[in-house]
């Protein structure tokens, strides 16, 4: 496990490369609920609108997923690549993600509250508003993203790293924080950032933040 000089630990993140898949180009109608979709790669897979709870996706390629406003509750996806997701409301609480690449795209509002996230990458994504109260991550990546509001109250965050990621607001309280690396976020923005109390931030970064830190801590600097 990788350790910078501060002792906090690097994110575990497997490379992730789905092999031997069928081309298969679902019509609607094709998936249902609680289906189990395993070792295809889909140009298009549109499911917008859709309600497909608890629905199976392991070991697959998705050059573009449409998911706005399907219900995709206990969604479990594990061992797979999405190129691109594109979802103005992406509903999928409850879902467990595991060993996973979103590789870009654009949500508006993503509800993953009570979720688990295992050994995932988000890649030049931007993200609205970004719940995932309750959830919990380990060894999760957000790469060249932005995030303009995110969620985590009561959530549990283990070595998480932010690298070259945006942020603008991360509220939430009784959040477990280990191992959570912002040294190369963007934080020039932020406006809020009670939700990373214990997270690590660079010397250049605490100088940029101090009087956001002050005031967040009801200190006022004359």
């Amino acid at each position: 496990m990788a350790r910078s000089s501060t002792g906090t630990a690097a994110p575990r993140i497997s490379p992730i490369d789905p092999r031997d898949l069928d081309d298969w180009t679902p019509a609607p109608g094709d998936v249902l609920t609680g289906d189990r979709i395993e070792g295809k790669r889909i140009d298009v897979f549109d499911v917008a609108g859709e309600r497909l709870p608890d629905l199976e996706l392991e070991e697959c390629v998705v050059d573009t997923l449409r998911a706005d406003g399907a219900d995709l509750r206990g969604l479990r996806i594990r061992g797979s690549v999405v190129e691109a997701l594109d979802a103005p409301v992406l509903r999928a609480s409850s879902s467990a993600w595991r060993e996973v690449r979103i590789a870009g795209g654009r949500v508006g509002s993503a509800e993953l509250y009570d979720a688990t996230l295992n050994g995932v990458e988000f890649v030049g994504m931007k993200l609205g508003f970004l719940d995932l109260r309750g959830s919990t991550l380990t060894d999760v990546v957000f790469r060249d993203c932005v995030v303009d509001e995110l969620d985590i109250a009561d959530a549990r965050l283990l070595r998480i790293a932010f690298d070259g990621t945006r942020i603008r607001s991360a509220e939430g309280t009784n959040t477990r924080i280990e191992h959570v690396d912002l040294r190369t976020a963007d934080l020039d923005r932020v406006e809020r950032l009670e939700g990373f109390r214990g997270a690590t931030i660079g010397a250049d970064q605490l100088f940029a933040l101090a009087p956001l830190l002050a005031a967040q801590a009801g200190y006022r600097v004359d």
